[in-house]
């Protein structure tokens, strides 16, 4: 008889799956979560309309110049030269600049009241131009074009020398801390919203006894494994839907959204290493608010055990903020180690740094903890909600009841 039930016993593995196939469906399906889903939408919504407005503020201001800092003879010729020919081509505005402020060209492109976007110098045969990357690499044709013309030899066209302004190391590194500080925050966000879903939902089903009756059936530790990876699949649903709607957002309103400086190892692998890091960081704390939400028995006491979790998150967060100035400090490598603030350490430094083998010892390393922690929450619930310390370990295999249980949740969710 023992070994009828060795053999017919589910594994862990796959009465997690069973669990969290379950609990993924039920959750799925239910109105609840359509209005879940809609609630974050109204705040994005809003904020594209915002955007839109911006967009559409900026595309009906002054365009950004060009200005024009060669000798008095051959800036009146440029200024003529666009005259005769802003009528016939799209052209960026031209300011001719004399006397002492034609010197200093980073003051020039630096001062806001003259709105320059890029300064052109030496002579008609050998113009220079001065700017940011892009836009003197856009602008260069119509340079050449305009001082082809203003000395009256269309036939060749000068070639224009440039001058990309300088970016030096110190500002590269504080762009990349500006992108790592909104990656860790939208991480930060997405996590407290998402997260708080694992919590009520083993408080519903503990007061229902629902989880009882699944710890008589399987492994309480895949009672445990199966509720979060079925949250965590719940939370990529409204991550893909959320989004979707702000991808739509951004490229509508991108005129007016400042670009965000690319992170040292390329957005595809930030992207995937964002998504990797958000599991982690979900599947940590869901592991804590997990066996909160099973040791309370009320949900006046689930508020009330909850605060210690939440100030860790704030807490963590903030750790994580700081350690962003502080690449390389023992402060920052104690918030890697620490498991709950590893995510956060971890996904700034992608952005700062172009390292990429760490983050697999990263990611083995905050695993570790997950099961570590799933392993402490259902032993405490085994001993001290169930009174037992083997309860739920070796159990026999129960598929009907499993489907039974199913069914009642999703006809009682629906």
């Amino acid at each position: 008889m023992s070994g009828e039930n060795r053999t017919s016993r589910l594994s862990v593995a796959r009465a997690a799956f069973v669990v969290a196939r379950r609990d993924f469906t039920a959750i799925l399906f239910s109105k609840a979560f359509f209005f879940f889903l809609i609630g974050p939408l109204i705040f994005v919504g809003i904020s594209g309309a915002a955007g839109y407005i911006g967009a559409s503020a900026a595309d009906s201001g002054p365009p950004p110049g060009l200005g024009i800092v060669m000798s008095p003879a051959d800036n009146a010729a440029m200024v003529r030269a666009h005259e005769s020919l802003e009528d016939l081509i799209d052209l960026p505005p031209v300011e001719a600049v004399s006397g002492g402020e034609a010197a200093d060209i980073p003051a020039l492109l630096a001062d806001k009241d003259r709105n320059l976007a890029a300064v052109v110098s030496g002579s008609l045969s050998a113009p220079a131009l001065h700017g940011t990357e892009d836009r003197i690499d856009r602008w260069k044709g119509d340079v050449s074009l305009l001082a082809a013309t203003a000395r009256g030899d269309t036939a060749s066209y000068p070639e224009v020398t440039l001058f990309p302004a300088a970016t030096s190391r110190a500002s590269e590194r504080s762009a990349r801390a500006g992108t790592a500080t909104a990656a860790i925050t939208l991480l930060f966000l997405l996590t407290m919203l998402l997260a708080g879903m694992v919590m009520s939902n083993m408080v519903e089903e503990k007061a229902n006894k629902i989880v009882e009756i699944l710890a008589a059936a399987v492994p309480m530790d895949a009672v445990f494994l199966g509720k979060l990876f079925a949250m965590l699949a719940v939370s990529f649903v409204g991550i893909a839907v959320w989004g979707s709607v702000a991808g739509v957002i951004l490229v509508l309103g991108a005129s007016a959204i400042p670009p965000l400086p690319a992170p040292a190892i390329g957005w595809p692998l930030f992207a995937t290493l964002f998504l990797l890091y958000f599991a982690m960081a979900y599947l940590l704390i869901g592991s804590v608010f997990l066996a909160i939400g099973a040791m309370a028995p009320t949900v006046r006491d689930v508020q009330t055990m909850s605060m210690p979790a939440t100030m860790l998150q704030l807490g963590v967060f903030f750790l994580a903020t700081f350690a962003v100035s502080s690449t390389g400090s023992p402060i920052e490598l104690a918030a890697i180690a620490f498991p709950l603030s590893s995510p956060y350490v971890m996904l700034a430094r992608a952005a700062q740094e172009p390292v990429v083998w760490w983050h697999f010892a990263a990611l083995a390393w905050q695993g570790l903890w997950v099961v570590l922690f799933v392993k402490f929450g259902a032993t405490l619930f085994r001993r001290k909600v169930l009174k037992s310390g083997g309860a739920g370990r070796a159990k026999t295999k129960s598929t009907g009841l499993l489907a039974g249980i199913a069914g009642l949740v999703s006809s009682r969710r629906n």
